[in-house]
């Protein structure tokens, strides 16, 4: 059981890539796959001007009469770099559940609301093709790190909201989540200068400005679109958000103004601050540890999904 734990922390700790200020210059080893685990790779979920958008699902090796939920992994990167290769999802396999980890149009290549729309498109393609993979279409979670954070709590946020659904394929399918992991995500793009931060986030290069196609402070109804606090009602799916409190990229106040308004709204939400945590890479040396914040998502994730 030791072991067992020990390989999962380490699945954990290689999957969870610190990318948001030089995102393109990271190296990352190279992920292990587990024995028991089988991947299919590079499943084209849909094709947004002329490129194909694809997703690897994992899944357990040892079949199951019943459907499985499933966990979808959305990678950071500042929204202008990273891919699906890496799966911090991956570890759940061990748990019975399936993980997907999905690709989504960059900034250099779109601008917003292009990335929403493919997530909202992969949820929608997952719960199309349930029966085909053996997953349960009514058991589907998400989780990110940085910009996918920010990802995965919009699709917490906004399911079914309209405008933001994209014209992507499976328009007949819902874009809902059950339950949701933000890791450190971006939020209120106005207050990220309301901490320290080693970025100017409204520079007209930042990530975020970048994002949303001008300057931040010149755009605000653009940031109020890509907040997922705009969209807060009280039918959101249960949250857990993790933020480092020395976090030197997304300053942590971005995760607590989440957590207020999902409080406010009647949301069941948690949020752990991690004491002396960056932006990510958390150890045996934070408070919590590595292993204690993934015990505490895979209890999240067991407790909503199944």
């Amino acid at each position: 059981m030791k072991k067992k734990i020990m390989e999962t922390a380490i699945l954990f700790a290689s999957a969870v890539v610190i990318a948001y200020a030089q995102p393109e210059d990271r190296q990352r080893p190279q992920q292990r796959i587990p024995d028991n685990v089988e991947i299919a790779r590079d499943i084209v979920y849909a094709t947004a001007e002329g490129k194909n958008l694809s997703m690897d699902i994992a899944y357990p090796k040892e079949k199951s009469e019943k459907p499985r939920p499933v966990v979808v992994w959305i990678h950071g990167g500042a929204w202008r770099a990273g891919d699906k290769s890496h799966n911090a999802a991956l570890p759940l396999t061990q748990s019975g559940y399936f993980t997907a980890s999905i690709d989504y149009r960059l900034s250099q290549e779109a601008i917003w609301p292009a990335q929403i729309n493919d997530c909202k498109t992969a949820i929608r393609f997952l719960r199309a093709h349930a029966e085909q993979y053996g997953i349960d279409p009514n058991k589907i979670g998400v989780w990110g790190s940085s910009a996918g954070g920010h990802l995965a709590a919009m699709l917490g946020t906004s399911g079914d909201v309209k405008e933001l659904e994209g014209g992507g394929d499976w328009a007949d399918r819902s874009s809902r989540v059950q339950a949701v992991v933000d890791f450190f995500g971006p939020t209120n793009f106005l207050k990220m200068l309301d901490f320290p931060s080693s970025m100017k986030h409204d520079a007209p290069d930042s990530p975020e400005s970048l994002l949303i196609g001008g300057p931040v402070r010149d755009n605000p109804d653009r940031v109020r679109s890509v907040d997922p606090i705009s969209y807060v009602s009280a039918d959101d799916p249960p949250f857990l958000i993790v933020h480092g409190n020395k976090d030197p990229l997304v300053p942590y106040n971005q995760s607590e103004l989440l957590y207020e308004a999902l409080k406010k709204a009647g949301v069941d939400a948690q949020m752990i601050l991690v004491k002396d945590g960056g932006h990510g890479g958390w150890n045996d040396q934070t408070l919590p540890t590595q292993k204690e914040i993934l015990q505490s998502v895979r209890e999240f994730f067991d407790r909503c999904l199944k």
